[in-house]
């Protein structure tokens, strides 16, 4: 683990999957804006090595761990109040389940429960033990959801419904909670590990990056849009515009 006292001044940002794809992406382009980021992954290896490419680790607090278990949860929130308080919270750790996936009659019950744990649980739960600091900051949150969350695809089923319910878990926080911005944030297509697994073996190299999405993450982040449910592309046309 790596702890470094933030400035007082400094807004900080607890991102959860932190070590590849848009979690990674994110917390770069949040420590590019000054921000501090407590950030977590279940590899402390590749945690580890994606905080030394950052370049100024002095800026990142990086927790080996899984956020469905309930000690790595207090452990952010320990962290994050000791490095000046929340200002966001970002839950970004997501997991498929089986790959490839399978149908919703063949689906096994007991995994799909540890998916439901991590999509939608965990990041609710997060969610209550940050509340305390994010009301001092009038802060936000942005739960990262998927366009499976409301389209039926074939075969996507167990995950689209983890993300359909954390859509529904935003809504009801944000009406809950009017003093914080609370966002869903559909980010599209990436080519990223989570997306390989759902196609594996197929060429995604199509898709675009997670770096690519980050603007759109950033005027979440940034700007004072009411809570709700927003697509990347959309955000997009509005930093183009």
């Amino acid at each position: 683990m790596t702890q470094e006292s933030a400035p007082p001044a400094t807004r900080v940002a607890v991102v959860t999957g932190g070590s590849r794809g848009l979690g990674r992406a994110f917390a770069v382009g949040l420590v590019r804006r000054g921000w501090h980021v407590v950030t977590d992954a279940r590899d402390p290896v590749r945690l580890a090595k994606t905080v030394a490419e950052i370049g100024t680790p002095h800026a990142v607090t990086a927790i080996s761990g899984d956020v469905s278990d309930p000690h790595h949860r207090v452990q952010l929130a320990e962290v994050a109040n000791a490095v000046g308080g929340v200002d966001m919270l970002v839950n970004n750790a997501s997991v498929l389940g089986p790959s490839p996936q399978p149908g919703l009659a063949d689906y096994p019950l007991n995994v799909l429960e540890q998916v439901y744990t991590v999509n939608a649980l965990a990041p609710l739960a997060l969610f209550q033990l940050l509340l305390p600091q994010l009301a001092r900051h009038a802060g936000r949150v942005i739960n990262v959801s998927s366009d499976a969350a409301v389209e039926p695809y074939p075969g996507w089923g167990g995950y689209g419904s983890t993300k359909a319910a954390l859509d529904q878990l935003t809504a009801v926080l944000a009406v809950e909670h009017p003093q914080l911005r609370i966002y869903a944030f559909d980010p599209g297509d990436m080519a990223t590990d989570l997306h390989q697994q759902a196609f594996p073996g197929e060429d995604i190299s199509d898709r675009p990056p997670p770096d690519s999405v980050v603007p759109a993450l950033l005027v979440l982040a940034e700007a004072d849009l009411p809570s709700g449910r927003y697509r990347a592309a959309e955000l997009m046309m509005g930093i183009v515009r």
